[in-house]
């Protein structure tokens, strides 16, 4: 005889749901097609809350919190969409662009970035805040791949996709705060690492931080839809 089922019930946007205990509102939210704006958060991957665009406002509280790590409790009122996340989001968004250097028109990814895609949906238009505009390095050592650090977000997907889908550990993060960089073994050049190969690492990046060297010039789209079937095999082994 199966165990039954923990059922919980909340609201989510005025709409009446259910959900398994356990379940992270982001996770409710898109099962019930309520669509939640994220960066960080990839089917197939752990959770990490890093980008912070998907807070959402709980009824009680007052505080803004994740919903790709928070989990759902009974009688739960949530909101996704209100004037005060929209501004959140929008800050947030112009932060990503404000600390590294994002020119979207000479970007190998341009029209296939999420953080571009993301400040379109949301209305971000210019950037109210000042440039940092460091001087950051483009790893091009591997024979296939290159790292332009001026493009990342610090979202960590290559960090849990080579660690958790790989099991490689090859990527992890270095510095704290502004000083923050991914980094392969420990500061190695990419080309010089003990990296596999495999790209995984560069299908799940979100802005064009990690690329293919081949495809520069070229439309240059990412796939990475195989990431939950991967995860369901590994763990199945």
């Amino acid at each position: 005889m199966s165990a039954a089922v923990d059922v919980k019930t909340l609201v989510i946007d005025g709409k009446n749901v259910s959900a398994r205990a356990g379940q992270t509102i982001l996770e409710v939210a898109n099962e019930n097609g309520i669509k939640i704006p994220t960066l960080c958060h990839l089917d197939g991957l752990t959770d990490v809350g890093a980008c912070r665009l998907c807070v959402v406002e709980i009824k009680g509280n007052n505080k803004l919190l994740p919903a790709c790590v928070t989990s759902v409790f009974e009688g739960m009122e949530v909101t996704t969409q209100s004037e005060r996340l929209k501004k959140h989001r929008r800050t947030i968004l112009e932060l990503l662009f404000a600390e590294r250097n994002h020119v979207c028109s000479v970007c190998v990814s341009n029209g296939h970035c999420e953080l571009q895609s993301l400040a379109q949906d949301q209305g971000v238009t210019h950037i109210r805040l000042p440039y940092r505009n460091p001087e950051l390095p483009v790893d091009a050592s591997h024979e296939r791949f290159t790292a332009d650090h001026n493009r990342c977000i610090l979202c960590t997907r290559c960090v849990r996709v080579c660690a958790e889908i790989e099991g490689a550990h090859v990527w992890d993060v270095m510095g704290r705060g502004i000083d923050c960089m991914v980094i392969t073994d420990l500061h190695d050049e990419w080309g010089k690492s003990t990296c596999t190969r495999c790209g995984k690492c560069v299908q799940v990046c979100p802005t064009g931080a990690l690329f293919d060297k081949s495809k520069i010039g070229s439309d240059h789209p990412k796939y990475p839809d195989f990431l939950p079937y991967l995860n369901l095999m590994r763990e199945a082994q």
